[in-house]
């Protein structure tokens, strides 16, 4: 194809493409320069950070252009780096966070709460400008000096809740049926598929979760806004909708105002035009220099593991689904080579998936643990495969609604036989060998291999228990009690012996310092791992197919930026798994999530 395509002529010829990469390139350093000129911050200015979204805990890839990565939401990680700059940056007058239809898992509020202490500690004022808030938004905003409600908008304070979907029922209708090996009774990830309401174990477990993030909304707003529990609860359960001035006549709010109205107080008070004084989070993030380590010192090395843990990128996982392998092997790698990085922050936010690829990332990162110490740090979920990963740390950091535990597996097989009988399908087969055909999807196990199946899911529960009492220096039965599929928050991982301490990344960070022996006034930059390349070492690393690839890619996900995500649907991450390969899956994975809406 290619050699007729030369033949041809036009832009597949080396000639052709040699010069739209140049003009690229001289497009792509123009934008670089002007892009450096606007990261120029004035004498004294107003921090103005948007917060709004689900707080990816990385930022997606910039790609091989100079545009279009502004368009994305900060993610977690940067936004945290943002609020501890401006704690020691004389430039910063003030923060303003203007928190919008905010989705962030209850674990990742408490985690900004913490930061937005610290930055109101060291004598920077913080203030919320909220847009129609729900209960997420004002969460976050009662950590701030004061909060501001949008004149003419309205607040949600309807309380919270827990969404549990079940689609056994409507997937029988089309013939297709699922059979479960599920380890032990409290991992109730197969419910989805193999039920058609929660069992008691798993209305257990999101109960006590719903319990712990309720007890956490009411304590934080009474401590924050001087109300009573009861006072505040009566809002929720009598008013759930009302207008900025009844939430300032009950004291819920500061103030009501207009958008323009709070920049030109802002201009008024520091006699700059509100344009000249407002530095968005993004500007003031490439302005001091971005997410790369600053400095020539000693490092850290936080290295990321998001989404589904999956044996490699392959298989149906697109960018941004998940980690492989082979990613945090290269990371691992990369920090053990840089002298300068002294200690590991694993930080995690998944919720499992591949019960043998998480395995495996354990193998890896004790074996670095041998050269280098490591911390984890939990953010919104590390449960089941993502717990895994974390017995490598040398301690293990949470946040107290930290989603977390679940040690077990399981295994779905589908059973499409109903389909093809509904279909007219017919299916021969021919064997050797008495089980040859027992894994296929078009038909289910007989008696004896559904035991086969069995057994392997139990074999991998057995070697899960037995890395946790290794990792956690407990027995097998003391593990096995509080194992079984059970899901704990942070808090009661702690009481139960799972994680070591409460505390976020910064804190993670401090341990892993005191870990290598950092001097107490040294102040390490940290290394986030996997490197993610500039647009420009993109474009100068990459042949001309990884080019269009990646264009193509960027114009595929914009198109598709407005739809919601198939991630985001009942049991898409399960189904994603399934779709891998047509043998039954064991899976290390957790689908719990306590949603504050």
């Amino acid at each position: 194809m290619a050699d007729k395509n030369r033949k041809k002529g036009g832009c597949f010829r080396a000639g052709c493409l040699t010069a739209v990469v140049a003009v690229l390139l001289l497009v792509g350093l123009g934008g670089w320069f002007v892009h450096q000129r606007s990261n120029r911050l004035p004498a004294r200015f107003v921090l103005s950070v948007p917060l709004t979204g689900e707080l990816d805990e990385r930022p997606p890839d910039a790609g091989p252009f100079p545009f279009g990565k502004g368009r994305h939401l900060l993610s977690f990680e940067e936004l945290l780096t943002i609020l501890d700059r401006a704690k020691t940056d004389r430039r910063v007058d003030s923060v303003l966070l203007r928190i919008d239809g905010l989705g962030a898992s209850p674990a990742k509020i408490q985690e900004l709460r913490s930061s937005i202490a610290a930055l109101r500690k060291s004598g920077k004022k913080v203030t919320a400008f909220l847009v129609t808030p729900e209960d997420k938004d004002y969460q976050l905003a009662v950590a701030c000096d004061s909060i501001i409600v949008q004149k003419g908008s309205w607040m949600t304070l309807d309380g919270l809740k827990a969404e549990l979907f079940f689609v056994a029922d409507p997937l029988k209708k089309l013939g297709v049926s699922f059979q479960a090996a599920q380890w032990k009774k409290y991992k109730s990830a197969v419910e989805t598929f193999t039920r058609n309401s929660a069992s008691p174990e798993n209305l257990e477990e999101t109960n006590a979760l719903l319990d712990d993030a309720w007890s956490d909304y009411l304590d934080s707003v009474s401590r924050q806004r001087r109300i009573g529990k009861d006072a505040f609860r009566k809002v929720v359960d009598s008013l759930a909708v009302l207008t900025p001035e009844k939430a300032l006549g009950l004291h819920l709010i500061d103030r009501v105002a207009t958008e323009r109205e709070l920049e030109q107080e802002y201009a008024r008070r520091l006699n700059k035009p509100a344009a000249e004084l407002l530095v968005g989070g993004r500007e003031y993030l490439g302005a001091t220099g971005g997410m790369r380590p600053q400095g020539g010192g000693d490092r850290i090395a936080v290295i990321n593991i998001t989404g589904m843990i999956v044996s490699d990128g392959a298989g149906g996982m697109s960018e941004g689904d998940g980690t492989d392998v082979a990613t945090v092997k290269e990371a691992l790698q990369t920090a053990i080579d840089d002298l300068k990085v002294k200690a590991i922050v694993l930080r995690i936010d998944s919720p499992g998936g591949d019960a043998l690829a998480a395995s495996t990332m354990l193998e890896l990162l004790n074996e670095a643990k041998a050269k280098k110490p490591i911390v984890a740090s939990m953010s919104g979920l590390a449960a089941s495969g993502g717990y895994m990963v974390a017995l490598a740390g040398d301690k293990i950091f949470a946040e107290p609604l930290t989603i977390t535990g679940s040690i077990g597996v399981f295994s779905l097989k589908p059973d499409l036989s109903s389909l093809l009988e509904k279909t007219g399908i017919r299916r021969e087969v021919l064997i050797r060998g008495r089980f040859a055909d027992a894994e296929t999807p078009f038909r289910a196990f007989d008696d004896a291999s559904f035991r086969k199946f069995v057994e392997l899911t139990g074999t991998v529960y057995e070697d899960f228990i037995a890395k946790v009492a290794k990792g956690r220096h407990m027995t097998p039965a003391q593990v096995d009690a509080v194992a079984g599929g059970r899901v704990w928050s942070g808090k009661r991982a702690l009481e139960v012996g799972l994680i070591d301490q409460i505390g976020g990344l910064g804190d993670a960070v401090q341990e892993a310092k005191k870990l290598a022996g950092v001097k107490k006034e040294v102040k390490p930059a940290l290394l986030y791992l996997p490197a993610q390349k500039t647009w420009l070492e993109y474009l100068l690393g990459s042949d001309t197919s990884d080019m269009v690839s990646a264009l193509t890619a960027a114009m595929v996900r914009e198109s598709l930026g407005q739809l919601q995500p198939l991630s985001r649907l009942p049991g898409a991450g399960i189904a994603r798994f399934l779709l891998r390969t047509d043998a039954p899956q064991v899976l290390a994975l957790d689908p719990v999530e306590v949603v504050i809406k």
